[in-house]
């Protein structure tokens, strides 16, 4: 039976990678974007997942097998980022309805199910980790569970599988991410080498000196992909890590290592990237200019507010990863190299230098 997949945020870090992995596995695959960048042997498809006569006619003619929903996007408060990101979940599935072709829905939501919403990130009452998918819902607003509540409607009105996919901090590239720690670690260490400051580690003792654990977007990719192929894995939220631990003491040494920077100590208080790096954009014009690269604008590459969110959690955060694996999923990425695969991919497409 053929099988053809519509991927929502097909631009991102983690719909890029979906992308890429099914073109791999010989799926015919449709890229929905705000913009879609053309891509060999995808079809773009240009939306606007908060115009539902946008997305209706975008995809009139589709007849999708696996829908993959992998975006997102970020309100000024929780009611916000709930009207709309559950939203546009429901447009996406109301515009794909009338074809009836719909066999399973992959859901990308993260920790935040764990640790709650931006406004209340980390605090109040939370769950012991390593977090597990059979931990209920804090008792708060958050924006995940109404794409989930958006999601079982519809996959019990239209009759379709669905899986539900929780990464921690995920790192891959693209340009223009709201979510994008790897990339903006690249361009604070690039920007330290070049000015001669110290590498600081920006976020809090707890996660200087405790275990953590992080995501490849191909070990996510990895994950829908095998859910949404897997029969006993249908109807299940899915914890998703790379499969390793560390602590960022060392995670720091190994950055600055391949940047051959020295890596500071830890300072005597929190030094946010957002203070750290607010007045960067003339020295990363020059490096710009003089190395020949394609993006000068710094606020395209770099997303400090949440890399400073994930590295300054006063609490341990580890994820536990048995419910897959005990359902066959193996796949396994070692963190500090997806870190280096990334800032490979930055160099070869001239993003850093």
């Amino acid at each position: 039976m053929s099988q053809t997949a519509l991927v929502v945020g097909a631009s991102g870090i983690v719909g890029s990678a979906i992308t890429q992995l099914l073109i791999e596995n010989h799926w015919q695959v449709a890229a929905l974007s705000r913009h879609p960048s053309p891509t060999p042997g995808v079809i773009p498809v240009a939306a606007d997942l908060q115009d539902p006569a946008s997305l209706s006619q975008a995809l009139a003619n589709m007849k999708p097998t696996h829908v993959f929903i992998t975006t997102w996007s970020r309100q000024a408060t929780e009611a916000e980022n709930i009207r709309v990101n559950a939203g546009m979940v429901r447009n996406v599935l109301d515009a794909i309805r009338p074809a009836g072709s719909v066999r399973h829905v992959a859901l990308v939501t993260g920790l935040k199910h764990y640790l709650g919403p931006f406004e209340a990130y980390g605090k109040g009452s939370l769950p012991q980790t390593p977090f597990r998918e059979d931990q209920g819902r804090l008792d708060v607003e958050n924006f995940y569970y109404a794409q989930e509540d958006e999601l079982f409607a519809a996959a019990a009105r239209d009759v379709f599988s669905w899986s539900v996919h929780r990464p921690h901090t995920v790192t891959g590239v693209a340009v223009g991410n709201a979510m994008n720690m790897a990339t903006t670690l690249a361009v604070y260490a690039t920007v330290c080498k070049r000015t001669g400051r110290p590498f600081v580690f920006p976020g809090s003792r707890v996660q200087w000196d405790s275990l953590t654990d992080m995501t490849d977007a191909r070990q996510l990719a990895r994950q829908q992909l095998w859910a949404a192929t897997t029969p006993a894995a249908a109807n299940q939220a899915f914890n998703i890590t790379n499969g390793d631990v560390f602590r960022w003491k060392w995670m720091w040494r190994r950055i600055a290592d391949y940047f051959d920077l020295a890596p500071a100590d830890y300072p005597a208080a929190p030094s946010p990237l957002e203070r750290q790096m607010a007045d960067d954009q003339t020295v990363w014009t020059e490096i710009a200019a003089e190395h020949g690269l394609k993006e000068s604008d710094i606020g395209r590459l770099i997303s400090p507010w949440h890399t400073d969110a994930d590295l300054g959690r006063p609490i341990e955060v580890v994820t536990d990863m048995s419910k897959s694996r005990i359902m066959g999923f193996t796949a396994y990425q070692a963190s500090d190299q997806a870190f280096f695969d990334v800032f490979d991919k930055l160099r070869e497409e001239r993003l850093i230098p």
